[in-house]
């Protein structure tokens, strides 16, 4: 497959446009017709999804993308498939799945009831859990140690209104640092300017195992939330939502998923040849049994 890089700038102003806004029902066509399918990309979105330069991306939510690409391609009986690749942001990835500028964003989007309004989700393949990033040297264990500390996130994610609905955090008073993305959230904690992250743990585990001296990092602290994190794509288009779910739920029973998910969790990674680390838990692997789409808001408190 030919794949090609899309220019962000026109792409992202085209986002907030009335005009020329797809139609969500004829995702399949539009693909057929145009001979190319435009994949969300993230840059920065740990081992799930990131940039390796120059216009490359890898992770394993690309993986998973690419093998739905190639199922679709199949599906449609077409020679050749381009895949075109949009770099999205937690601010703008919405958006342009709505107004049909990307077809498959595969990054790491948490999957809640107020997002299902807007969008549809894949069956889930990976379960996050959201921690708290900081240097050992912090003295800082858990929530209660955040108090009047300044605690940085990623515009446009949901990490630290976790953070303050959570009980522990009744009553206490601390400054919110944002980030334009994950990695620039992850300097805001390695320059000084942010005694703690707040984000995905993998994300969070990732970011440290590249970092200049991942000994100074630790996570720790209560488990703010649990996440369902998918693939996703527009609503009210069954034929296209049948065609990207049956592609995952097969890759789910053929044992593929697992294997990805130990090459990108278990082994050593690109660039830097370093591990993430993190097993698969055991609600990852419950959604592997099961693939749905629950929103968030079902995992509560389980």
């Amino acid at each position: 497959m030919k794949k090609s890089f899309l220019s962000g700038i026109a792409i992202v102003a085209a986002a907030f446009a009335v005009a020329g806004t797809a139609h969500a029902e004829d995702t399949l066509k539009k693909i057929k017709d145009s001979g190319a399918i435009t994949e969300g990309v993230r840059e920065s979105s740990g081992a799930l999804a990131f940039t390796l330069g120059d216009g490359k991306y890898t992770g394993f939510h690309y993986d998973v993308c690419a093998r739905i690409i190639a199922d679709i391609q199949k599906q449609l009986g077409l020679a050749k498939l381009e895949t075109k690749y949009q770099p999205v942001t937690s601010q703008n990835r919405i958006p342009l799945v709505q107004n049909g500028t990307v077809d498959l964003e595969c990054g790491s989007t948490t999957n809640n009831a107020t997002r299902q309004k807007d969008v549809a989700f894949a069956p889930t393949l990976y379960v996050e859990e959201v921690r708290i990033a900081t240097k050992k040297s912090s003295g800082i264990k858990n929530i209660a140690d955040l108090n009047g500390k300044t605690v940085a996130t990623t515009t446009g994610t949901t990490s630290v209104q976790l953070l303050r609905k959570n009980k522990r955090a009744a009553g206490m008073d601390f400054k919110e640092l944002n980030g334009k993305d994950h990695s620039d959230s992850f300097l805001l904690l390695e320059s000084g300017r942010a005694d703690a992250f707040v984000m995905d743990g993998q994300i969070l585990a990732g970011l440290i195992s590249k970092s200049k001296s991942p000994n100074d990092y630790a996570i720790v602290g209560e488990v703010l939330s649990v996440e369902p994190i998918a693939i996703m794509y527009r609503k009210d288009d069954p034929a296209f939502r049948k065609a990207v779910d049956d592609s995952v739920r097969n890759m789910v029973k053929s044992g593929d998923v697992a294997k990805l998910y130990d090459k990108w969790f278990m082994q050593a990674i690109p660039p830097s040849n370093t591990k993430v680390g993190l097993p698969a838990s055991d609600m990852t692997k419950a959604a592997w049994a099961n693939p749905n789409d629950k929103p968030a808001e079902e995992y509560a408190d389980k």
